[in-house]
């Protein structure tokens, strides 16, 4: 089962006492799974459907307990969704007259039926907003899994995705809007903003679960960051360590170690034999032990030592190189 179904799973089974938060949740229900439906001679019926028969049953008590409308229920096979059965709630004429002017969804006037909105208290108590956004997602939302990043989402259309943004960003959840297929996308991508809409429906269940797993994988990346570092310093460690040995080498060949004072003899020795080994480690070797910082002072010294004796080397090599030179030119004035 995906995360989006265990979320779905959860909220089906929250229950709104309050009659304002049912309103809330029957207006964003029938946002997300109805349809208006010609009826003739300009009657009109609203009709509710969805794959989901435990939210096609908190629909068809929602508007018996609040608005005392009982809708006709039957199953149908759609063609469109590959053949799986679909929940179909139809709501009688007067019903639906009656039903979108409570929602706010039309008003009542000379010149006709005008679109609105929702009711007052989605937009202004925190309960009915927490019931509207869950009905919401009951009926066209969605939420990756939370292995692979964050990302809840719900399908809408025009002026009823701006009026979700309202509602969410009311409650303190940031969410835009994005087109995708035709429909408008309002999605939520933030962790803190997708944990807070978790909150706000109710899910808590799904919430400790996303928490937990957001947890487990700042656990890893941690351990993962650890560990390249590890590795980064271990072939830091190592690389300096076949430098320091292979300058020590040729500095013993060249003067032999024997003219330093002892404790840059041993240390010398000791890095040309364990050119791996760290500071401490070397420190182990050393007689009395030595500590780190110990340790690297005598490296520092044997290498300013040596360093000195490479410069004077290379100067050397570039004085004999010019004086050969001067020579060659010399000898070409000669023939001429």
């Amino acid at each position: 089962m995906s995360f989006s179904s265990q979320v779905k799973q959860e909220l089906v089974r929250v229950h709104p006492e309050k009659h304002c938060c049912m309103l809330s949740e029957i207006s964003a229900l029938t946002q997300t799974c109805a349809s208006l439906r010609l009826a003739g001679g300009g009657r009109v019926r609203l009709t509710y459907e969805t794959e989901n028969a435990a939210l096609a049953k908190r629909i068809f008590l929602l508007l018996k307990k609040r608005m005392e409308i009982t809708p006709t229920l039957e199953f149908k096979r759609h063609k469109r969704l590959g053949g799986r059965r679909v929940s179909v709630l139809t709501v009688a004429e007067g019903d639906t007259r009656r039903l979108l002017v409570a929602l706010r969804m039309m008003q009542e006037e000379e010149s006709g039926a005008v679109f609105r909105g929702v009711p007052r208290a989605a937009m202004s108590r925190r309960c009915c907003r927490g019931a509207f956004v869950r009905a919401a997602f009951l009926g066209a939302g969605a939420v990756s899994e939370p292995e692979g990043g964050y990302r809840l989402e719900f399908v809408s259309s025009g002026s009823k995705a701006e009026t979700l943004v309202k509602i969410l960003e009311k409650s303190g959840i940031g969410a835009s809007i994005a087109k995708r297929r035709g429909s408008d996308v309002v999605y939520i991508r933030r962790g803190d903003d997708v944990v807070s809409c978790l909150a706000l429906m109710g899910a808590h269940k799904a919430l400790m679960d996303m928490e937990n797993t957001r947890i487990r994988r700042e656990g890893r990346n941690q351990a993962n960051r650890a560990r390249n570092c590890d590795e980064a310093n271990l072939k830091k460690q190592l690389g300096a360590g076949e430098k320091q040995k292979d300058r020590i080498v040729r500095y013993s060949l060249a003067h032999s170690l024997g003219a330093l004072p002892k404790e840059l003899q041993e240390i010398g020795r000791l890095r040309m034999l364990h050119p791996e080994a760290s500071l401490e480690e070397l420190g182990q070797m050393t007689t009395p032990p030595l500590g780190k910082s110990g340790v690297n002072h005598r490296l520092r010294r044997l290498m300013a030592l040596i360093g000195t004796e490479e410069r004077k080397e290379e100067q050397t090599k570039n004085v004999e190189a010019g004086a050969g030179a001067d020579g060659h030119h010399a000898h070409e004035s000669d023939a001429d």
